[in-house]
């Protein structure tokens, strides 16, 4: 080889070093300053519901819907669960007791990543709640009730829906009539209500409902098409949601797949496949390999199913 292509392939990993390095120091700098606006908006979150709870009755027991405080008989459940899956994984893959108990104790930061769903559960609960809602206060102001009485007749339909007092849309509407019984105007508490659920729908609808009655415009008509569009959206998210589940359902069995076949050859073949687990060898390399693909795929195919409306 020449100099002149020695100098080229030099000059050629140097550029693509440089854009290389040039890259991660971008999305460096990206990340850092998504994590301070995160940090700030987390911050401006907390002072708000704070100011909420201390200018309401019984605050403390409000639900800030963007944080789920994990009970310790919750994270016992969730630890042992995700324990045992780890170990029986663990020891399917090594064959090594001690590995696999060792591994098994990674289950106790299980509920830290299982908080975030509990919190989108919760959100979609209410979501669902919510759309019933809407459609029964859009009902009670078209036939001529006042906003007032309006959220009271839509609280008596809520509860024939859900009998159970605790359900979240029945407190919340309870409260937001509790509240402007005691005076307060109807638009602070469905604001604050607003801003406690961190749902972009929910939002919408307070901001055009305090909007449109600070300003004297048609409530009902504008109400009325708000809440359709905010209907409409709710039930694409869940017709999304029917028609991938039988795919996410596909891509759990999939993931499940590689275990069955690897007890099946340990239990039917247990010669055929000792070498993988000689620790010294090649062997367990080979099984942290596959490991890590079946576990990649499982996460990247959960990723790409995850559709936001």
């Amino acid at each position: 080889m020449g100099i002149d292509k020695i100098i080229g392939l030099i000059l050629i990993v140097i550029l693509i070093g440089f854009m290389v390095l040039r890259r991660i120091l971008k999305a460096k700098r990206v990340n850092e300053e998504k994590k301070l606006n995160n940090l700030k908006e987390k911050q401006i979150r907390e002072r708000t519901i704070q100011a909420i709870r201390s200018r309401t009755i019984g605050g403390d027991k409000l639900i800030d819907y963007a944080t789920y405080k994990v009970s310790f008989q919750e994270w016992i459940k969730y630890s042992l669960i995700a324990g045992v899956i780890i170990y029986i994984v663990a020891y399917l893959f090594y064959d090594n007791l001690v590995l696999s108990i060792v591994a098994s104790l990674f289950g106790f930061i299980y509920p830290k990543f299982k908080r975030k769903q509990l919190i989108n559960v919760r959100k979609d609960e209410l979501s669902l709640q919510f759309k019933e809602a809407i459609s029964s206060l859009t009902s009670s102001l078209a036939a001529g009730q006042s906003i007032e009485n309006a959220f009271r007749d839509a609280l008596k339909d809520l509860k024939l829906l859900y009998p159970d007092d605790q359900t979240y849309i029945v407190r919340e509407f309870n409260l937001i009539n509790r509240r402007v019984e005691n005076g307060e105007i109807i638009e602070r508490a469905l604001d604050d209500f607003a801003n406690r659920s961190d749902i972009d729908d929910i939002r919408n609808f307070a901001d055009v409902f305090i909007t449109c009655k600070r300003t004297g415009g048609d409530l009902v008509e504008v109400i009325k098409r708000t809440s359709d569009i905010i209907t409409d959206k709710i039930e694409i998210q869940q017709d999304i949601k029917v028609l991938i589940s039988q795919k996410k359902l596909e891509s759990k069995i999939m993931a499940v797949a590689p275990l069955g076949i690897t007890y099946f050859l340990k239990v039917s073949s247990p010669d055929f496949v000792a070498p993988l687990y000689e620790f010294g060898t090649f062997g367990p390399v080979v099984m942290t390999i596959a490991l890590t693909c079946v576990i990649c795929g499982l996460l990247i195919s959960q990723k790409i199913m995850d559709i936001k409306v």
